[in-house]
């Protein structure tokens, strides 16, 4: 199979997911509790993973799985195809707005990125693709973005780094045009790639930022540990930054 053509058989298998989280957000819900009252899981992400994991160990079952809520393998090695998952990423917004909130899928060949998918649901937006195919975003084959400095362009974070100062995200954020904090990655990642926001800096898991790097780096965007020039898939969250290429710089100047 190309990569063309697992390309078009992840997305299809993406907007089935996105019905049945329609369906299940129109139902109603169970929520709990993870590491904390602002740290929710929903009976729809556990159930989500799992019809995207079950795809994918029937279709390809050599292949590796790294699943947010756990229903992937215990990956310690990066060799061969390893597929990361978040099933519904925001979802606090999932559970008390019914928006703002996506479903992500980043595949990676020998730890390399090669494809991403970022789905806002209810808003029907979808980006995907990859260094050999080209990034999509619904039926639009996109252009790399064009580069803005950090003065031009609008800052993405997340509450705790602004409001803590974290790595000097507060100056940071003050130094550009504006700062928004939407508090869903995968959205932040789309609105970058889009152009929208010249940077995004956040807390992130690798599940959180997968997919984004498949799609932001063949546009010539710059992804990396906001600290120094790596990620590690296998590790657990790290302070992260995407971001055009004079942002980027900008941003690295600023870190503490």
């Amino acid at each position: 199979m190309t990569e063309k053509e697992l390309m078009l058989q992840v997305k299809q298998w993406v907007l089935d997911a996105g019905e049945y989280v329609k369906v299940e957000l129109a139902k109603g819900f169970q929520v709990q509790e993870k590491s904390g009252r602002s740290d929710l899981v929903t009976n729809v992400d556990k159930a989500t993973e799992k019809l995207l994991v079950t795809k994918i160990r029937q279709h390809y079952p050599d292949d590796q799985i790294i699943g947010e809520e756990g229903l992937g393998d215990q990956v310690t090695d990066l060799s061969g195809r390893v597929w990361v998952i978040d099933p519904i990423d925001g979802t606090m917004n999932f559970v008390k707005q019914g928006e703002n909130f996506c479903i992500m899928i980043g595949i990676f060949q020998d730890g390399q990125p090669i494809l991403g998918f970022i789905y806002d649901v209810m808003a029907n937006r979808f980006i995907y693709g990859g260094a050999s195919v080209g990034v999509f975003c619904n039926t639009t084959k996109l252009s790399p973005v064009a580069d803005q400095s950090l003065e031009e362009g609008i800052l993405a974070t997340n509450g705790f780094m602004f409001s803590h100062n974290v790595h000097g995200t507060q100056k940071i954020g003050l130094d550009a045009l504006a700062v928004r904090i939407l508090g869903c990655a995968g959205l932040d990642f789309m609105n970058v790639i889009l152009g929208k926001q010249c940077a995004y800096i956040s807390n992130l898991a690798p599940w959180d930022y997968a997919a984004g790097m498949a799609l932001a780096e063949p546009l010539g965007l710059i992804c990396s540990n906001l600290t120094d020039e790596t990620y590690n898939l296998l590790g657990g969250r790290s302070y992260f930054v995407v971001a055009t290429k004079t942002a980027y710089d900008d941003i690295k100047r600023r870190v503490f």
